[in-house]
């Protein structure tokens, strides 16, 4: 009996001792622009007119270090489609992401949208990929932050996992930072959050195909 009660306890022990944080499980649901989407907690956000408002930063500081805090819609896997949203950062600095070819927890691929140039902070503005571990830059340096001010932004998102492209459009325009090519995860889930900061989002619409 000592020796069963001692096995059982060594994954929760070697668990506690590896220094790496849990990911927080989307084990809760909002409802917004006619999808349900999983979160870690439902009281983090505020759906209400027609906008959907992240109220709570949960930043992934390390081991590993990528976003958590963003609601998963619930829909099939998505292998092409065009996303389009308007959104706010947080004042006076602030980001937020388009999370992509979701296929589990810490595999996906997102786009970071933030007030800084990828040049000036090279984990901002750009495309990122996560595959069980830290997030890693996949698109390249050049271009302006895409969200100057702190007003509303018109974002257009469009994915295809034949060809593993995704670009990215803020106010119409685009730059080599907002495009990447990833064929490692393929069709997968879509979500909105941010990694360090709160976030609004409002007039959402997804075209498949």
């Amino acid at each position: 009996m000592l020796r069963r009660s001692f096995l059982t306890a060594m994954p929760i022990l070697a668990s506690a001792q590896s220094g790496k944080p849990a990911t927080p499980p989307l084990a809760e649901e909002i409802e917004a622009f006619g999808l349900r989407w999983q979160v870690i907690s439902a009281s983090d956000w505020k759906a209400e007119g027609g906008e959907l408002r992240l109220l709570t930063a949960r930043p992934q500081q390390s081991n590993p270090r990528r976003p958590v805090q963003f609601a998963l819609a619930r829909t099939e896997p998505l292998a092409r489609f065009t996303l389009e949203v308007e959104v706010m950062r947080s004042s006076p600095k602030g980001s937020l992401i388009l999370v992509y070819a979701w296929q589990k927890d810490g595999y996906f691929n997102y786009v970071h949208l933030s007030d800084d140039p990828a040049s000036k902070v090279e984990v901002h503005n750009g495309v990122f990929h996560c595959f069980g571990g830290d997030r890693v830059r996949i698109s390249p340096l050049e271009g302006p932050g895409s969200l100057p001010t702190g007003g509303w932004h018109a974002v257009r998102m469009r994915y295809d996992a034949a060809s593993g492209m995704v670009q990215a459009w803020v106010d119409g325009k685009t730059s080599p930072s907002l495009q990447a090519v990833d064929l490692s995860l393929g069709a997968g889930r879509i979500g909105l959050g941010s990694f360090f900061n709160t976030a609004s989002f409002r007039r959402f619409r997804l075209t498949r195909g």
